[in-house]
Parts: structure tokens; sequence; C-alpha cells
């Protein structure tokens, strides 16, 4: 198992636990010098707050176990695509290196729909590694939003 797999295997742990509270099964950790110092999943619907995401969270974590807004040399661990408010988020934070699980061709900004985080007008560009455990990372997206269309569908019922 390469260290990509290692880590992306604790970020789908991350994501199960924002499944099991009902939450879109993303997740996230933060790796710095071979450690994980920061975890993330989603709680945009517990916590009914849009900057819920499992990046944001994570970035917040690690920013303050480095005491910096600086994440240079850290690298992020996670499930889904970046939207383009964490891939913003990422940019800024100075992140060295990004590895992704699934691509989200409806709201990606690691490739899919823009990619912010090698923008050559920015000041930082992100190193990006995409389609680790992609199969993993997608069933368990495709699994979670079949239930919730079912669950729907019986509501209505």
């Amino acid at each position: 198992m390469t260290a990509d797999e290692k880590y992306m295997r604790e970020a789908i742990k991350q994501a199960k636990k924002a499944y099991a509270i009902g939450e879109v099964p993303i997740g996230c950790v933060i790796v710095y010098q071979d450690k994980i110092i920061a975890r993330g999943y989603n709680r945009r619907t517990i916590d009914k707050n849009t900057l819920a995401h499992a990046e944001l969270q994570a970035i917040r974590k690690a920013s303050k176990k480095m005491e910096d807004w600086r994440l240079e040399e850290c690298t992020m661990y996670v499930t889904l695509e970046p939207c383009q408010m964490c891939s913003g988020a990422i940019v800024q934070s100075r992140m060295t290196r990004v590895v992704v699980g699934c691509m989200n061709p409806k709201a990606g900004c690691a490739g899919s729909i823009l990619n912010l985080l090698q923008m050559p007008q920015f000041n930082h560009q992100v190193e990006l590694t995409t389609g680790i455990l992609e199969e993993e990372c997608s069933q368990m997206m495709k699994t979670f939003f079949k239930e919730l269309r079912e669950k729907r569908k019986k509501n209505k019922q």
C-alpha cells in the first residue's frame, strides 16, 4: 500500500462519519511530515452552514496545529474533488499538494469544471494527484445518493 492509499483510507474513515450522520460522505485529512495533523468531514446539513465542508474543517484544524495560516509542506487527502470554495481556500493556505479520490464533474474545481489549484495566474499552484482509491470513494457517493433518493421516494408515498 502506498502512502497515498494509506492516507486516503483515513480520509474515507472521515467520509464514513459524515455518512453515518446523514451528510454527503466527504472526508479529508491533512498530512505534515508523514503525520496526520487534521481531519474533517462534511457537516453542512448538521451545522446548517455552507462553510462546513470537510476541507475547510480540516484546514481550520491544521492551521491551529501549525500555528500559521500557511500550510506549506502539507498534503490534503480528500475523497471528492474540491469545489470552488474549498479549492480557493487550498490555494490561499499555500498547501503543497492535494490528493483526490474521485472527481466531481458537476462541481469540481480541481480539474472537472475548472482547475483553480493550478491556475498560473495565481501566486501559488498546488501539486495534484487524482484517482487514489477512486472506485471506493465513488461507490460510497453513489450508494449514499441512491439511498437518499429511495428515502425521499418513500417519504412522498
